[in-house]
């Protein structure tokens, strides 16, 4: 008997990396239209990715079995 594969979300497969100790690195929101009115600080700290808060991972970690 093979094992049933769990399926991976493909939705959170794109938006969602891990790290190699195991913390899952998200991308920040707003830097994509209306960039005008927002400061080159603002702009420079959105490029840079961020860890998801370890409660959110638990449910992350679940939808993207092999990852």
């Amino acid at each position: 008997m093979t094992k049933i594969k769990i399926k991976t979300n493909r939705g959170a497969n794109k938006r969602f990396k891990m790290t190699a100790n195991g913390k899952v690195i998200h991308y920040k929101a707003n830097k994509s239209h209306i960039l005008t009115s927002k400061a080159r600080k603002r702009k420079n700290r959105l490029k840079k990715s961020a860890a998801v808060h370890f409660v959110d991972a638990v449910n992350i970690k679940r939808l993207l079995p092999y990852l």
